[in-house]
């Protein structure tokens, strides 16, 4: 084993923080109540975005989530005035997402929260293990997505 409990620890991690990090949100990216589920969304839909054309199937698979919920979390950012809801220019019958200014808007000061709060989870450690980190978890991040991204897949 080349990584003694590296994959546990991850696993850990990951529990710990998902209980963590929604109410830092929920008390206000911006400094007013945000509803969790439009941080989700908001990335979602910038995440899809190297595609043609988002789709609430696209938003669907980018959260893991069935289409029905996907499609009532995208309702709720549109009405919140995150996310544009047009017409598909490849099918008519289908639904183009995009995100409106202040969605970006949005994602741009959920952006800045996710750094403060990586900031201040490290603010203790050397800055060459700061860096170590940060380069460490883009390339993981990177990697990752790329490899679920639909040509990946083969779709």
């Amino acid at each position: 084993m080349p990584f003694p409990q590296a994959g546990p620890a991850l696993f850990r991690l990951v529990r710990f923080w998902s209980r963590r990090w929604a109410p830092g949100v929920a008390n206000g990216v911006r400094g007013e109540p945000e509803n969790v589920q439009n941080v989700f969304v908001v990335e979602a839909v910038d995440g899809a975005g190297h595609q043609a054309e988002v789709t609430v199937a696209d938003i669907a698979h980018q959260l893991g989530l069935d289409r029905s919920v996907a499609s009532r979390m995208v309702s709720i950012a549109v009405d919140a005035g995150y996310v544009r809801r047009g017409t598909s220019e490849v099918d008519a019958r289908r639904a183009s997402l995009a995100l409106t200014e202040t969605g970006q808007r949005f994602l741009a000061d959920s952006h800045a929260f996710q750094q403060r709060t990586f900031d201040d989870m490290v603010a203790g450690w050397p800055e060459a293990d700061r860096h170590s980190l940060a380069r460490y978890l883009r390339r993981l991040a990177t990697e990752l997505i790329d490899a679920d991204r639909p040509a990946a897949r083969g779709g």
